[in-house]
């Protein structure tokens, strides 16, 4: 008599598990990445998205738009706000000034790698996200590895950048390149080789791997060899699309916006970059150079106003800029992946 109960309490509890299941709302995401299909960090997008929808039983499905298919690269923090996009991945560095604790993570030779460089930079900016972010639901933060020049000319010491036309990374290597004489020229990454193409620009600021896949190898012939700087990139949500979500649904969606998905998002990325360094190494069309100790001492000194600038940025932000600097060399420290 007690296993016949037994066998029924537990049928009614499978039984009602599998209502709760079945009664959950399907909710299906847009996400968005303006680089190209082929770019390392689609796979790594639909990755996730896939063990999301395992993790949910099915309840929560994405489709992932490329190729700035729902929205320019520089809107794409915005399209995540006003729901153009579910998730969004967004480059903080093309909109200057918006987010001025991340772009701590911007400043030159803070990055060894890409891939514990990520889990360092999401590990780190946590704690400050929702306030900088607060108009979206943030998920996780990363970076690619450490990006450099690549040009028609040779650069060596800071003054060979005086006179020329580039196009930088980001806000930070943009106020680098006005300090010391050069022309700052936006564009985002997917109009990078037509800026090079038509003389708009005559060197940049890029990752190695990214170099071969938006063809600017095609345009350029030199690439100084050190990894002068790495770009943050942010995953982030709607607010609404996560508010609207079901308790069980919100936890799964908590558990692939973590420090440890960040680097598992980030890693193939990292491979690709690197890659693309050996690639370039061994085509005779190409120069790979590397800096001697004075050059790059020289880059390190050139590049100690950015850090007072950016401090300015977050004291008017109500921030502690040694605080918050602190923390995230201490956390890069801890992940290993200080340069």
């Amino acid at each position: 008599m007690k296993t016949l109960l037994k066998s029924a309490v537990l049928a009614i509890a499978l039984s009602l598990a599998l209502g709760a299941i079945a009664q959950e709302k399907q909710i299906d995401l847009k996400l968005s990445s303006w680089v190209p299909p082929k770019h390392p960090l689609n796979p790594s997008i639909q990755a996730w998205a896939d063990d999301i929808k395992k993790e949910s039983k099915g309840t929560i499905s994405s489709t992932l738009f490329t190729s700035e298919q729902l929205g320019k690269a520089f809107d794409h923090y915005d399209m995540a706000r006003d729901g153009i996009a579910d998730f969004s991945y967004v480059n903080p560095g093309y909109t200057p000034g918006r987010f001025p604790v991340l772009a701590g993570g911007e400043l030159p030779f803070l990055f060894a790698n890409g891939k514990s460089g990520s889990a360092a930079l999401d590990a780190w900016y946590r704690q400050y996200a929702e306030k900088e972010m607060k108009d979206v639901h943030f998920c996780l933060a990363f970076v690619h590895d450490p990006g450099t020049f690549h040009g028609k000319k040779k650069i060596t010491v800071p003054g060979d950048v005086k006179g020329l036309k580039i196009r930088p990374a980001n806000g930070t290597i943009g106020h680098l390149v006005t300090a010391l004489g050069g022309n700052n020229v936006q564009g985002s990454a997917a109009e990078a080789r037509d800026m090079l193409e038509r003389g708009v620009a005559d060197s940049l600021t890029f990752p190695w791997g990214s170099v071969i896949l938006f063809g600017i190898d095609k345009v350029v012939k030199f690439h100084m060899d050190a990894p002068l700087y790495a770009t943050n990139f942010v995953w982030v949500m709607n607010k609404t699309k996560y508010e609207a979500m079901s308790v069980a649904q919100k936890k799964v969606i908590d558990g692939h916006c973590t420090t440890e998905w960040a680097e598992k998002l980030a890693a193939p990325w990292a491979d690709f970059e690197a890659g693309g360094r050996d690639k370039l190494r061994a085509d005779p069309a190409h120069e790979v150079y590397k800096l001697t100790p004075a050059q790059l001492a020289a880059w390190a000194k050139a590049s100690e106003p950015l850090q007072a600038q950016w401090a300015e940025g977050v004291k008017k932000g109500g921030g502690n800029p040694e605080a918050i600097m602190s923390s995230l060399k201490q956390t890069i420290v801890k992940y290993k992946a200080n340069f």
